[in-house]
């Protein structure tokens, strides 16, 4: 997929989240603070590539800097958008990434870094082209060229152009947003976010993008809505997490799932028995609050790892531990731990319990214990309950796993 759908916003939540770093010249070198000031300036208005000169002069007379080697690292990536040649290309992404792990080992303080490494193979290599419309493929490169050296007009001529030509060409009208945000024309880069979305409502981006010119604006409610989707679309990224965790430390807000401590180790044994590790004391009936219910968690395990799991899934041929089948699991464990109504269910359980009455109990696996196999399901449940992993987000995480606030 084409980096710059991961890159370019990035940038634009940093300098908001950093700004102080490039906006007063704070350092005893009055060129160095020149030269910053520049910098700020020139990004300011998207001229990455010709920031490249100075930020490298800069990284040079303050190696320990962190974000000046993070925003050397996009303008090096803006340089790569405008060459040609392959080989250069892919050296000027390599450095590009090497300046992303310098500022994570300098400590920045960016939980979009992580991604941005992740998002640069480490040879540097291309990724994928746009679109196979090899017209309109054209047009986006050549975009994204003049987006880089902030001739942002050009650039969204060449947009709107590729969009015609393929009219589900996702990242031209992602791109036409990023243009309308640089040029300060907030309104109508909501609309081509939207448009965005309408395409592909399965990808995270085009959400997190627009929460930018709202977080400009301070609509930071407006802002968390978008980070919300964002997450929910694809909660595994980097950058919807990212995104996220960077809107939660400007508002100062607690992120958390519910506390719940489910007492149990599952592993299978060649004959696919499940072999549960739990506590002595559970076993024995020393707890009188539900805990020896989690013994039908194992059980259940079993029977999908043996034979439900064929039958729930009939066109894969290797077993992985799914959604139903923990959701079921867990569904057991609450029905037996309430069976007896003279039990006072300990806090986990009760937690478990109100998820599940809420109809909130698949959001919270799917977010808070997801595995390689659960994960499998999300797109699928996303498509019909993207209300209820909203829900989720909302009731539990933004209030630190609490579950006290009503969605608005």
């Amino acid at each position: 997929m084409p980096h710059r759908k991961s890159l370019t916003i990035s940038l634009a939540v940093l300098i908001f989240c950093l700004s102080a770093s490039l906006a007063a010249p704070v350092f005893a070198q009055d060129d160095i603070a020149a030269q910053k000031l520049k910098v700020a300036e020139l990004i300011k208005q998207t001229k990455y590539t010709e920031s490249l000169p100075l930020l490298e002069k800069i990284v040079v007379a303050e190696p320990n800097n962190p974000d000046m080697h993070l925003y050397l690292g996009f303008a090096l990536i803006a340089q790569a958008d405008t060459t040609k040649d392959a080989a250069q290309r892919k050296a000027l992404k390599v450095r590009a990434r090497a300046e992303f792990i310098k500022a994570k080992d300098l400590n920045v303080d960016a939980p979009i870094v992580d991604a941005l490494i992740s998002s640069i193979p480490p040879d540097g290599a291309d990724g994928a082209a746009f679109t196979s419309n090899i017209a309109a493929n054209s047009l986006m490169v050549e975009a994204e060229s003049f987006f880089s050296q902030g001739k942002l007009d050009e650039a969204l001529v060449n947009y709107k152009k590729a969009l015609e030509l393929d009219p589900k060409l996702y990242h031209a009208a992602l791109f036409a947003g990023d243009v309308f945000v640089q040029k300060g024309n907030y309104a109508e880069s909501l609309v081509w976010y939207e448009r965005a979305i309408a395409i592909d409502p399965m990808i995270e981006t085009a959400y997190r993008y627009s929460a930018t010119p709202l977080m400009k604006q301070g609509k930071t409610e407006a802002a968390r809505d978008r980070y919300i989707e964002a997450f929910i679309t694809e909660p595994y990224s980097k950058f919807s997490r990212g995104g996220l965790v960077q809107w939660a430390n400007v508002t100062n807000t607690p992120l958390a799932h519910p506390a719940i401590d489910i007492p149990s180790d599952i592993k299978f044994d060649d004959k696919g028995n499940a072999n549960m590790s739990i506590d002595a004391s559970t076993l024995l009936g020393g707890k009188d609050d539900g805990s020896s219910a989690w013994l039908i968690y194992g059980v259940t395990r079993g029977e999908w790892h043996k034979e439900r799991f064929k039958k729930a899934f009939p066109k894969e041929t290797v077993y992985r531990h799914s959604l139903p089948e923990e959701a079921e699991a867990l569904r057991n464990v609450i029905a037996l731990a309430t069976a007896d109504k003279k039990v006072k269910l300990n806090p986990s359980l009760v937690k478990l319990k109100k998820l599940d009455d809420e109809g909130l109990l698949e959001a919270y696996i799917l977010l808070a214990r997801p595995d390689a196999g659960i994960a499998q399901d999300h797109p699928e449940y996303l498509k019909t309950n993207r209300e209820k992993l909203r829900r989720y987000m909302i009731v539990y995480v933004l209030t630190g796993g609490g579950g006290g606030e009503k969605p608005s």
